[in-house]
């Protein structure tokens, strides 16, 4: 495991996470296909060209998504009890098929539940393109496992 138990995590820092993703065309069409949005602005080459953007742009619930995988090994990797809620989503620029993205997380909040047994850890995320555009914020809350609790069980 390489996520971070409760404890570890400290209100105020900030993790650039190391890995990142450039979206392809094959991506964007998957995501949209899995998730039964057939959205012309996603898949319509003629559609979309005749907008402000002038070309596809890739689903923006598969950009927030992204940012939170590529956090997965640095923050929750086998220490995560469930994603409790996505808050505040932004989306304030657009996302193209072959830019790269990138994701940084601060964590903002952390509290114990009131049993005790774990904790709760709010995140801010940030999604960035290849040019340091924001493309995606929102803050991300989990539960999460207490490395106490883990180790005594393991006794």
């Amino acid at each position: 495991m390489t996520g971070l138990y409760f404890e570890e995590f400290t209100v105020g820092e900030t993790i650039d996470h190391e890995r990142r993703r450039t979206i392809s065309e094959s991506d964007n069409q998957r995501f949209c296909d899995m998730t039964m949005n057939q959205q012309p602005l996603h898949l319509d080459r003629e559609f979309a060209g005749d907008t402000q953007f002038g070309e596809r742009l890739v689903n923006g619930l598969y950009t927030m998504s992204l940012a939170v995988g590529v956090s997965i090994p640095e923050l929750t990797d086998g220490t995560i009890v469930a994603n409790l809620s996505y808050d505040n989503v932004e989306h304030p620029a657009p996302v193209f098929h072959g830019d790269t993205i990138r994701a940084r997380s601060t964590v903002t909040e952390k509290r114990e539940t009131s049993d005790g047994e774990r904790g709760l850890v709010t995140m801010h995320v940030e999604a960035f393109n290849q040019h340091d555009d924001l493309v995606c914020e929102f803050d991300r809350t989990v539960l999460s496992l207490k490395r106490e609790r883990v180790e005594e069980s393991e006794v």
